[in-house]
């Protein structure tokens, strides 16, 4: 049998406590608009420009586990200007640009994520 599975992620799940307020958060810094959709009154799709999605998802919220490690990575060509982009947004930002390479911050809802020099 031919392997039916896909080696590509197609989305990562991020838990959320206010859908609405999590979907203006995430589209805002990633520069997207924000539509009114949200799926079963719980989740909000953000395609990606990879065909990968974030779901926002307020309904797994209280199952998460509170960690200091970054779910996953946003990808930039300019580290510099993310991080300075970033506080001008007044995201919570954890720590300074490390190794020339990277930097870790907080959404709204204590998620840590991380944006990265590829």
């Amino acid at each position: 049998m031919t392997n039916p599975i896909h080696p590509k992620i197609g989305a990562t799940f991020i838990p959320v406590r206010n859908i609405q307020q999590a979907r203006d958060w995430y589209c805002s810094i990633l520069g997207l608009p924000a539509t009114e959709e949200i799926i079963n009154g719980h989740l909000y799709v953000i395609p990606l420009e990879d065909q990968h999605n974030i779901v926002l998802d307020n309904k797994i919220f209280s199952k998460r586990v509170v960690d200091e490690i970054p779910l996953f990575h946003f990808n930039t060509n300019d580290i510099e200007k993310a991080y300075q982009f970033m506080k001008e947004q007044h995201v919570n930002i954890m720590d300074q640009i490390e190794h020339g390479h990277y930097f870790t911050f907080k959404d709204p809802d204590d998620n840590v994520l991380m944006i990265c020099k590829c």
